[in-house]
């Protein structure tokens, strides 16, 4: 075993390339995801506003848009055509319209209108802006009713409870703060790390194949393809598994994502994360030992990650023949433990079945050991 580890060992100092793609490329990664979702929401989306009216009250309107934390106006435009121009050229991503007429008759009880205009082409600054001028829509809206009943001789308060009789009070479970970081970042990072867990495995193991040096690689092994694997890939884990967690203490200790749970169990998780990833790989190796394809089949299965495992979509509103592709990706597993564990403060026993699946996995291998053995004693490349 010591020799089979000594030339894993070898080869990972041998190349620059497992340098970059180990640690500096999930470095990176995390400094700039995690940088670029500091403030965890984006905050004073750029967006427009058309006064038609030039009113005390469409000042009024104008000055609340700009004191919400979601919108800030950074152009008075003249007209709609413009307005739609700005939108179109990306310069802002919506705009507020107060049509001529609107203080006249809003105190008049005419029922004025007022339009905002929000792009969903990109799709988080659209809804946050949608979700600023909706309130400043309800709010002015409000206030008009409220100034109205209170003219003829209501009581304010009276007046405020018929304009909003039912009070509703919002708890946000795992994530109070609504913070897009403490959901995206996790999922994101996890996902990048097994996606490179992938592709490091595959290129390992083809590449002695690709080269003919495989028949000396189970030498040193004497013989045992179980032991070769252990170690070509028992150092790389090592390598994933520290930096997976040094992330991991970034997120949790520095910038204070929540974990109600002990530590271990987001450590355990991420073991078995970057263990199941090679287990998976070794399986699409004893299926296409082949260099290009394989490493194009993980490539591709490490993409689908983020789309099929869950992150943004649930997996039970999918069609059934791709959903069922997220229960063989071990990153589902990991962001579900992460959601129970992290983020919900579960016992341990309500995740166990995660825990399991990720365990499960590394057995996979075993059943084409033979079959990788065989074609590593007598490679074929084929371009």
């Amino acid at each position: 075993m010591l020799p089979s580890l000594r030339h894993g060992i070898a080869t990972l100092c041998s190349r620059r390339i497992y340098l970059f793609m180990m640690v500096i490329v999930p470095a990176f990664c995390a400094f700039f995801f995690l940088n670029l979702m500091h403030e965890g929401l984006p905050l004073k989306i750029p967006v427009g506003m058309v006064d038609m009216d030039h009113s005390s009250m469409s000042r009024n309107i104008g000055r609340a848009l700009n004191a919400s934390e979601l919108t800030e106006i950074t152009e008075d435009i003249e007209s709609y055509n413009k307005a739609i121009d700005r939108v179109r050229g990306g310069e802002i991503f919506g705009f507020f319209y107060i049509p001529q007429g609107f203080q006249e008759k809003a105190l008049s009880g005419r029922t004025p209108t007022l339009s905002f205009y929000s792009n969903m082409t990109i799709f988080v600054p659209g809804s946050l802006s949608y979700k600023g001028f909706k309130t400043i829509a309800v709010t002015t809206s409000g206030g008009i009713v409220q100034t109205t009943l209170s003219s003829v001789g209501l009581d304010s308060n009276l007046a405020s409870n018929l304009i909003m009789p039912l009070r509703t009070d919002n708890h946000p479970i795992g994530n109070p703060w609504t913070n897009y970081s403490i959901y995206l970042s996790q999922s994101f990072l996890a996902g990048l790390i097994a996606l490179l867990v992938l592709t490091v495995t595959t290129f390992t193991v083809c590449q002695e194949l690709k080269a003919g040096t495989s028949p000396r690689w189970l030498e040193i092994a004497g013989g045992s393809m179980s032991k070769a694997l252990l170690g070509k890939l028992l150092p790389q884990s090592v390598v994933f598994i520290s930096v997976g967690v040094a992330i991991q203490s970034v997120m949790f200790n520095y910038l204070h994502f929540p974990l109600n749970c002990p530590a271990w169990h987001m450590v355990l998780a991420m073991v078995l994360l970057v263990l199941s990833c090679q287990a998976f790989a070794l399986v699409i190796v004893e299926i296409v030992p082949n260099l290009r394809l394989s490493m194009s089949l993980c490539s591709l299965i490490g993409i689908l990650c983020f789309s099929v495992a869950g992150f943004s979509f649930p997996v039970d509103k999918m069609y059934g023949a791709v959903g069922i592709f997220a229960y063989i990706m071990p990153i589902r597993y990991y962001f579900l433990i992460y959601a129970d564990q992290a983020l919900g403060g579960l016992p341990l026993y309500y995740s166990r079945f995660y825990y399991i699946a990720m365990l499960v996995m590394l057995l996979l291998p075993l059943l084409g050991l033979r079959r990788l053995r065989r074609r590593c004693l007598h490679p074929v490349y084929v371009p």
